[in-house]
């Protein structure tokens, strides 16, 4: 097996960081990650907004997401156990991450929002 790549805390950019997130399945992985209070196993997310995710499309994500200095990963067995570095990451640019997280959060609100009316209208339509 390939060894983890893992930037250290000087080599994440923010450039790294931002293209990292730019995915809409990546940032809500990440969300997810940087949440939670202990590890997560890749196929905790098989299924991100109502959509399923391939496993070897998994993959590439989480690679993404560790080689942007992310997410730390380690190998137990066949499961790969993932930790948000939001902590090393916050020391190093202040204010970064809780800000794209907050923004998503906001945007994903407003996506369930509109999914909602637009189920409403359908109804009204339909009935």
């Amino acid at each position: 097996m390939r060894p983890l790549i893992h930037p250290t805390i000087e080599d994440i950019t923010v450039e790294g960081i931002l293209h990292a997130l730019s995915d809409p399945v990546r940032v809500a992985i990440y969300a997810e990650l940087a949440g939670a209070t202990c590890t997560n196993i890749c196929s905790n997310f098989l299924q991100i907004s109502d959509r399923n995710i391939p496993k070897s499309t998994l993959s590439q994500h989480f690679r993404a997401l560790r080689e942007a200095g992310l997410v730390r990963s380690e190998r137990h067995g066949v499961e790969m156990h993932n930790t948000s570095r939001c902590h090393e990451i916050e020391q190093r640019f202040p204010g970064l991450l809780p800000a794209i997280l907050n923004a998503h959060r906001v945007q994903a609100a407003g996506r369930t929002r509109a999914v909602k009316r637009k189920q409403a209208t359908a109804r009204k339509q339909g009935g």
